[in-house]
């Protein structure tokens, strides 16, 4: 799974072995799976690593989940 800047999302989705994320049937936009034959070799894991690492200091953060407090013992 590769979280990658937006205006290359299309883009690296036509390389091979990039697909879609969607394990829930929601498709998740900005985050690519990348199968087996898309890293095949060590540069193409490196390319696809450096891509992520790239986007990671401008990413946002997930919202936290709130927790329910069921009170204190």
């Amino acid at each position: 799974m590769a979280r990658i800047a937006s205006e290359l999302y299309q883009q690296k989705l036509e390389e091979n072995g990039a697909q879609e994320m969607n394990f829930t049937g929601k498709l998740m936009k900005g985050f690519v799976l990348v199968k087996p034959e898309g890293i095949d070799f060590d540069k193409d894991l490196a390319r696809w690593v450096d891509l992520c690492l790239a986007y990671n200091p401008i990413a946002k953060q997930a919202k936290k989940k709130k927790t329910k407090n069921y009170g204190s013992s």
